[in-house]
């Protein structure tokens, strides 16, 4: 997963603890923004329709739905598949 705050990789081997940090920068790890289900768009900033609302989602919590990101070091999804590419696929004969 890649740390909000540094953009460094965080390499997972388990799970990802209430109290681990990053190694780089030492903010925590368990945390909203270095979520999968996080979006500051969704109805509680999360894609998880069951999850409790977190006041500060730059710090540990213990919310039972934490996925670590997959975020590249740009900060963009790495698994996102090209939407321009997709579309344009669609009408292709």
């Amino acid at each position: 997963m890649i740390c909000h705050h540094c953009k460094c990789e965080i390499k997972v081997e388990r799970f990802v603890a209430r109290g681990d940090e990053c190694p780089h920068c030492g903010e925590d790890a368990h945390c909203c923004l270095n979520c999968h289900n996080y979006d500051p768009s969704a109805h509680n900033r999360c894609r998880e329709p069951q999850a409790e609302w977190v006041a500060d989602r730059e710090r540990a919590n213990f919310c039972d739905f934490f996925i670590p990101n997959k975020l590249s070091p740009s900060g963009k999804p790495s698994d996102t598949p090209d939407v321009r590419k997709a579309f344009d696929d669609l009408f292709k004969k």
